[in-house]
């Protein structure tokens, strides 16, 4: 049966909110907050040209109804996607997967959408093809965290027409880099050590061509010749427990090597473990300090020393710098962020022995 005028369905245009189930549309809520469907897209654009009385009518009418603005709709009204990519690498260790979180999380609280693309290797050609998809999906922005060199240089080589913000590796173009302090961190960790007493501190680097590493490597090498102390062969792992173990178990066999400083807290877990098989005492025989804080760092036998890398901040810190970006592009931006870290002072380091000669 086709609808008469006299129901008002044909001379007015049917509201969605009629039809039993459906969804609310924008429609509804101009309607109920008496209101222009123009000035509700305002409201969800958060425009400064709208009054606040206004803006709490329809933000009212929008709770009212249980309005959820649709991905579509606001893109629509700003011309953006309000989707923003995320390119990462080696995602399921503990630094990279809680900055993923923090990005989700605060680009959530914004109204973004997440597109995240993790790759297992880092090659220029994979690189190039994560960005162009990215592109080819509409991003506002992207968050490349960019732990190896050669990723950062694979990424200066893209042509990505959207803001970029880039984690650990600088791309010497300007582009906004977000990082953990790791010069300071290996420095305070370093200056822990000979505080204590010892002599001098050996290092469990992690793998080369990494930033955080190299830097980490750097700057512990510079703190022991500032102290006037030995500058010992650096060990290199690669990050996981089995590398800490298996180096570990060479620190235990060199009766010189009262402190160790290792670069992850995953590679500290595997020195302790070697240590202990071996007899050598933490931190009797042998200081220990890891890097990150890990939450597990607090349990290990004994409780690790370590630097507290605070991965949620620069995860945050990232997103809201892409989004400044996003909504002002030609204001100038700071070349490079450092987030602080701390020192976590706990059982696994002390008073180097004093030895019979």
């Amino acid at each position: 049966m086709t609808p008469s005028a006299a129901d008002g369905s044909v001379a007015r245009g049917r509201s969605r909110r009629n039809f039993a189930g459906a969804r609310p549309v924008m429609d509804d809520v101009a309607r109920l907050a008496g209101v222009s469907k123009q000035t509700v897209s305002r409201v969800l654009n958060d425009h400064p040209a709208v009054r606040p009385a206004t803006r709490q009518a329809v933000v009212d009418a929008m709770r009212t109804l249980g309005y959820r603005p649709s991905r579509s709709a606001r893109s629509l009204a700003s011309g953006r996607t309000r989707m923003l990519g995320v390119i990462s690498f080696d995602a399921a260790r503990y630094g990279p997967a809680s900055i993923l979180t923090a990005i989700n999380t605060a680009a959530q609280e914004a109204g973004y959408l997440v597109s995240s693309i993790a790759l297992d290797t880092a090659d220029h050609d994979t690189v190039v093809e994560a960005v162009n998809r990215l592109s080819a999906e509409g991003a506002d922005g992207v968050i490349a965290i960019a732990p190896q060199l050669w990723v950062g240089r694979a990424l200066a080589e893209t042509d990505l027409a959207t803001p970029l913000v880039v984690l650990e590796s600088p791309l010497d173009d300007g582009t906004p880099l977000v990082t953990g302090d790791s010069r300071t961190g290996a420095r305070k960790a370093t200056e822990h050590l000979l505080a204590l007493g010892h002599r001098t501190v050996w290092h469990i680097a992690g793998p080369t061509g990494w930033t955080s590493a190299d830097h980490r490597l750097t700057s512990w090498r510079e703190t022991l010749r500032s102290a006037g102390a030995e500058v010992p062969a650096p060990l290199v792992g690669d990050w996981s427990a089995g590398s800490g173990y298996e180096l570990g178990r060479e620190v235990a066999r060199r009766a010189e090597v009262t402190a160790v400083f290792v670069s992850n807290d995953q590679m500290a877990l595997g020195v302790l473990h070697a240590l202990h098989e071996a007899g050598r005492a933490v931190p009797g025989d042998i200081s220990v300090v890891g890097y990150d804080d890990i939450p597990e760092a607090a349990h290990f036998l004994p409780p690790l020393t370590t630097v507290r890398t605070d991965f949620a901040e620069i995860g945050t810190r990232s997103l809201r710098l892409l989004l400044n970006r996003i909504d002002g592009a030609n204001e100038p931006w700071p070349s490079g962020t450092l987030v602080p870290v701390d020192l976590v002072v706990r059982a696994s380091s002390g008073p180097a022995a004093r030895r019979v000669r």
